[in-house]
């Protein structure tokens, strides 16, 4: 701890901490995804490791001031490698009582409490069940609370700028994250310029917006309630570039990158829906690099114009949740039997039906093995954090079309919105996904015809030919197809051979093994995971480790087909764990491919594991086996 004295003459102490967990906490309406988008982006730029989840309600404009209208984002930042976005937040900023009340319990005793007492009036306290008020009472006196009027001191600093005061106290939200950068040392640069970018054709509200972020600043630094700074210096990278970057912004960019190596145009065809949307938002932005994107008016008219595209030689690619799954899953069908390439990303979300839009979950597994009717197997990839969804999706385009086959990509809601630094890859290095179309007819019998599906010996795909090649008409669609020659076939025999063909073509895929993370070699309990679990049971497990206690972590990406070794390395163990935010979809999977009984670990609440609670039940598990 130092010293140091601000601009005002007051004496400021500086903490220096390794790691802060900050919630920035709400209503719907009262910005606290962009404060906390914008203090996560200071701090990606200071340098610092990151990683952050926003929560936020399905309505666009939830209930003002109850508590299914709060809206929240959390951040962790640090100086060393950080998994997750933190368990509970060190800092909780509330808005209002709505706020305080859905966030205070996860807040850890000694705890900050930065709390706006402008909105807490008696109709808003009592709307949210409070008896009395908390700022009055003792109810929260194992934390560190500061009230701050907010609103108030918004007004003022707005005062003469000419806008209304519902206008001025909507910037409030600045003040908050003005305030916040002083007791961080967040860069202030940054912020003040993306506000006049965003509000470029609004200068009065851009500059109201920068003088609320000023005066929440300066706050911090006159006024005596705060007497302690912190610093979180930067944490150690490896060489390169480095952003921040949301798992839905890396699937666009991998999709665009995967078009570039291929070679192909990308046509998107998608319908809007939560938590996905962004991935069409983001690609419509990228015309220059030869993509075409599509807002359909239905799931199914999305899915159907992608893979026309594909059949007309496009890298064809569909976005959606779980529900659109649902919908789409005619028409995967028939890129199963028609064996074009097609990429499906479905960003999971809670269900069933409409079930939770803006909350997480890891429950459409079994439904992307198994959701089409009769034997219609996809490859399935799951990135396991927002920075993989780049590599996931250049993967999954090698696989389509190195395959020829629609391939399912899993995120979810937790990393299709959270964000981490990403180290931007050189173009050099990424993958030569070039494709050779058909050029001359392949019949077998000598004939000048084509014969749509004739496959290569290795992969077992069939040839891509792309219509209106001279000498290649050909037919293709969802009936069944003779082998080799492609007309409609209802021969018995045959559907017997183009079932086990297909399913063969997909088992054959090769993908990489397996890589277990057992430092001392001697651990006795496997954890295994896929999707957004990989950081809350890395961080469990380094718990664990720091108990002295030996446990071995894997994590799947390729889901189907799975790693050819999975089956060694699950019996080399004595048990097996795997948590999965659904009621066991892969230890079922697992189970009956392998019969191994591994122990399962579910959660279905909408929000992620978090590291304390898998941290326990690790730990239950190696000392069950050690007795």
């Amino acid at each position: 701890m130092s010293t140091s004295v601000n601009g005002g003459g007051r004496a400021t102490k500086v903490t220096k901490l390794d790691r802060v967990v900050i919630r920035f906490a709400g209503d719907s309406g009262d910005g606290m995804q962009l404060t906390g988008d914008r203090f996560t982006s200071e701090s990606a730029a200071f340098g610092n490791d990151l990683a952050t989840l926003p929560n936020f309600p399905a309505e666009i404009r939830a209930p003002a001031g109850t508590l299914p209208g709060v809206s929240s984002f959390q951040l962790h930042f640090a100086d060393y490698d950080i998994l997750t976005p933190g368990d509970r937040p060190d800092v909780l900023v509330a808005m209002n009582p709505a706020a305080l009340k859905a966030n205070i319990g996860d807040l850890p005793v000694g705890g900050t409490v930065i709390v706006n007492t402008d909105e807490f009036s008696k109709r808003n306290l009592t709307k949210v069940g409070y008896d009395a008020d908390p700022l009055q009472d003792d109810s929260l006196s194992s934390f560190q609370v500061h009230q701050v009027a907010m609103a108030t001191l918004t007004q003022g600093a707005l005062d003469g700028t000419g806008l209304s005061k519902k206008d001025a106290e909507r910037c409030k939200n600045m003040f908050a994250l003005g305030l916040l950068s002083w007791m961080y040392g967040r860069p202030t640069e940054g912020t003040e310029r993306f506000l006049r970018e965003k509000f470029a054709r609004k200068p009065d509200i851009a500059e109201a917006n920068v003088l609320a972020f000023r005066a929440g600043y300066n706050y911090g630094e006159t006024t005596e309630a705060f007497a302690v700074t912190f610093e979180v210096p930067p944490a150690e990278f490896p060489p390169g570039t480095y952003r921040q970057i949301t798992g839905n912004a890396a699937l666009a960019y991998g999709i665009v990158a995967a078009g570039q190596v291929s070679g192909l145009p990308v046509f998107l065809g998608s319908y809007p829906i939560t938590p996905a949307s962004d991935i069409l938002h983001e690609l419509s932005k990228h015309k220059n690099f030869n993509v075409t994107t599509m807002q359909a008016e239905d799931e199914i008219a999305g899915v159907g114009a992608a893979l026309g595209a594909a059949y007309g030689g496009s890298l064809g690619v569909t976005t959606t949740s779980g529900p659109g799954i649902a919908l789409k899953a005619e028409t995967i069908g028939l890129a199963v039997m028609s064996e074009l390439p097609l990429l499906v990303i479905d960003v999971q979300r809670g269900g069933p039906s409409t079930g939770l839009p803006t909350k997480t979950e890891q429950a459409d597994l079994l439904q992307a093995m198994f959701g089409r009717n009769g034997e219609s197997p996809v490859p399935i990839i799951a990135p396991n954090s927002p920075g993989d969804c780049f590599g996931a999706a250049i993967e999954a385009t090698r696989i389509a079309l190195h395959y020829r086959t629609p391939v399912l990509l899993l995120s979810d809601g937790a990393i299709a919105n959270g964000s981490e630094p990403w180290l931007v890859p050189q173009a050099a290095d990424l993958p030569d996904l070039r494709v050779r179309f058909a050029t001359e007819p392949n019949a077998l019998d000598g004939s000048d015809e084509h014969w749509p599906y004739v496959r290569d010996t290795e992969t077992l795909a069939r040839e891509w030919a792309i219509p209106g090649t001279p000498g290649l008409q050909h037919r293709i669609g969802g009936l069944e197809k003779a082998d080799g020659k492609g007309n409609i076939s209802y021969d018995p025999d045959n559907h017997d051979r183009m079932v086990r063909l297909r399913q063969a073509k997909v088992d054959g895929i090769t993908v990489p093994d397996l890589e277990v993370d057992d430092p001392t070699g001697d651990a006795r309990v496997l954890v295994l995971g896929w999707g957004s679990s990989y950081g809350p049971i890395g961080a469990g497990c380094r718990r664990v480790r720091g108990q002295g206690m030996a446990i071995a972590q894997a994590h799947l990406r390729n889901l189907n087909p799975f790693p050819k070794n999975l089956g060694e390395v699950l019996r080399r163990y004595d048990r097996v764990v795997v948590p999965e935010m659904n009621l066991g979809q892969l230890a079922l999977l697992l189970r009956g491919k392998y019969l191994v009984d591994v122990r399962s670990y579910t959660k279905v609440a909408g929000l992620p594991f978090k590291a304390e609670e898998l941290q326990h039940v690790f730990t239950e598990h190696v000392e069950g086996v050690g007795a």
